[in-house]
């Protein structure tokens, strides 16, 4: 895998590709299966758990009063639904002991 400093589909189909040994086609079609399940789930308003790896969580944020940094002027933000991303304790071990 290339240290680029983004990991891609590409990147994820190829170390499928040497890890597994299906073919580049195959582990393409596979990370794309797995991202549209994973986003129709999310579209359905379920949670995603990879474990080891992490949650993704729809949050749902009621209406708000802002205020614009610049004029100081209040504004009303309304209300909408945020994906956030939780790393596994796992995850958050592992990233911590690279660093």
């Amino acid at each position: 895998m290339e240290s680029t400093g983004t990991l891609t589909r590409a990147d994820l189909a190829e170390e499928m590709h040497r890890e597994i040994g299906l073919s580049r086609a195959d582990s393409a079609r596979i990370i794309e299966q797995l991202l549209t399940h994973m986003c129709e789930a999310l579209s359905n308003g379920q949670n995603v758990k990879i474990s080891g790896f992490g949650s993704f969580v729809l949050r749902d944020k009621g209406e708000r009063v802002g205020r614009n940094p610049k004029t100081g002027v209040e504004v009303p933000i309304a209300p909408r639904r945020v994906l956030t991303f939780r790393a596994s304790q796992m995850m958050r071990d592992r990233i911590l002991a690279t660093n």
